[in-house]
């Protein structure tokens, strides 16, 4: 059974490699050729009710357990990782724990409901690629980012140009807060107890858990080689069995094959259930077949009514010869978040993201920011400080997992209103310092902000900009490239439903 040991660690090291690299590559290259990893995702997948996917994974865990949580999914193969050092340090370190099903129970109920309410931030919280996702793009990402910079300096003085300089942007202090708290829990409990977090908290895990009880495929004891040594036990990183009575917690189990690894009396086997007497052998307790069918219709009962409740510094500004410094703009306080072309609605879109971050780690113009709000916090909105939306960019549509970004091409964004531009006339330099501006109207990608003549009376003649709202997508470059500081005295103001100009 070895071989199935090095297969499945192959396979958890080719995801979870290049989960990461999906979101530590800024340049997009890897997300044309495996943005599908993201997608396949169970949560995503749930939300952007992509039903091939979800029969896909139901499927995959009714037939060998629960190998999504120890093969696809990044943040159970971070956890192996973390455990696998731990081990190297004690060995036979784990130990048969009852399930805490109450616990399970609660955590995955409050997550439902949340989603069912609208609470984003309870949901991204707890979704386990999101919460890998945001390890990776809030802590490091950073450092991937300055080793690219330090091999482009290098590149450049040696005349080469494969590598370029990025921006290497840190996020706001919260986030930074959540991403951390986020690594140290799952790192500690990981070091400590392998796969607590998947097996006491994780709703994926839960709903996966309930599944595999009735996978086809199952490690099971047998019992005339058995002698009891307990090896298989203090070497299960889920806790999930019990050596004495020779019985193995399914709904924890995540295949992951350490004890038939381990055993040296191969007692243990992965292998299908059989029927005898008209009784499914289970873990070795025979069960009635009806008692079983029971269990798969509610199973389905629960699977269904899941699947109807989700259908329910881009750049630093400075004078010639660097002789001045300019204040960094400020966030302005907006009446209606504005969320990203493809999103469709703000509804929509708070209700199916589940604040992975992806899209914010391939913005090329670092526009999406993971928000601070309570019931969004986590989520991506849109925000012009460090740049603006560029009408032929559509990545952000190109690697959502969850539908909370629909795709969208540059034609059908550059006609998308996510929002509308609004002159605040205390703020302009025209009224305050008497110049001539009129750099919004000529950065304008549509043709929306006109320059008159503030008063045709006057020998002055000074011109202050007038916004067409018909015709302005929202894109930002107004807000993002006017002069005025600490706040634009042009911004955009977000629309709950997104409009076609």
């Amino acid at each position: 059974m070895r071989i199935l040991k090095n297969l499945r660690i192959a396979l958890a090291a080719l995801f979870g490699t290049i989960i990461t690299l999906l979101f530590l590559d800024f340049t997009g290259t890897l997300h044309s050729w495996f943005g599908w990893m993201a997608k396949i995702q169970f949560l995503p997948a749930l939300f952007a009710l992509n039903v091939g996917v979800m029969v896909g994974l139901i499927a995959l865990t009714l037939l060998f357990g629960r190998i999504y949580c120890s093969i696809i999914c990044p943040l159970g193969v971070f956890q192996d990782v973390i455990s696998r050092i731990a081990t190297q340090r004690k060995k036979n370190r784990f130990r048969f724990s009852a399930a805490i099903q109450w616990l399970r129970y609660t955590v995955l109920g409050l997550f439902v409901l949340a989603f069912v309410v609208g609470l984003g931030s309870f949901v991204a919280l707890l979704e386990p690629y999101s919460a890998y996702g945001r390890i990776v793009s809030n802590l490091f990402a950073p450092f991937y980012q300055w080793g690219n910079n330090l091999l482009a300096y290098t590149a450049e003085r040696m005349d080469s140009y494969a590598f370029y300089q990025t921006d290497v942007w840190v996020r706001s202090i919260g986030t930074l807060a959540i991403a951390f708290i986020t690594l140290i829990v799952i790192v500690v409990l990981a070091w400590r107890g392998g796969r607590t977090y998947c097996n006491t908290i994780c709703p994926v895990g839960t709903i996966l858990g309930f599944l595999s009880r009735f996978s086809l495929y199952k490690i099971r004891f047998e019992s005339g080689k058995c002698n009891q040594c307990g090896l298989c036990e203090r070497n299960c990183k889920a806790s999930c069995i019990d050596a004495k009575s020779r019985q193995v917690d399914h709904s924890r189990c995540v295949s992951c094959f350490d004890c038939i690894n381990k055993c040296k009396k191969d007692a243990l086997h992965y292998r299908p259930w059989r029927k005898a007497d008209g009784k499914v052998v289970v873990s070795n307790q025979a069960v009635d077949t009806e008692q079983v069918e029971s269990a798969r219709r509610k199973m389905l009962t629960v699977a269904g009514a899941m699947v109807v409740t989700s259908v329910v510094k881009a750049q630093e500004k400075k004078v010639d010869g660097g002789l001045a410094f300019i204040e960094d703009k400020k966030i302005p306080k907006r009446q209606t978040p504005i969320v990203p072309p493809g999103a469709l609605s703000v509804r929509n879109f708070t209700t199916r993201c589940t604040g992975c971050q992806l899209c914010v780690s391939v913005c090329p113009n670092q526009v999406l920011r993971p928000s601070t709000g309570l019931t969004t916090f986590m989520q991506p909105e849109v925000s012009y400080e460090r740049g603006y939306c560029r009408p032929e960019c559509t990545r952000c549509s190109e690697v959502c997992p969850a539908g909370a970004i629909q795709l969208i091409d540059a034609a059908d964004k550059s006609s998308t209103q996510v929002g509308h531009a609004v002159w605040v006339p205390e703020n302009c330099v025209v009224l305050t310092d008497g110049v001539s501006c009129g750099n919004c109207a000529r950065h304008c990608p549509v043709g929306a902000i006109q320059m008159v003549v503030k008063d045709p009376n006057s020998l002055e003649q000074q011109e202050i900009p007038v916004v067409n709202v018909e015709r302005c997508i929202g894109c930002g470059a107004c807000e993002n490239l006017c002069p005025s500081r600490p706040f634009s005295a042009i911004y955009v103001e977000g629309h709950l439903q997104h409009k076609t100009v």
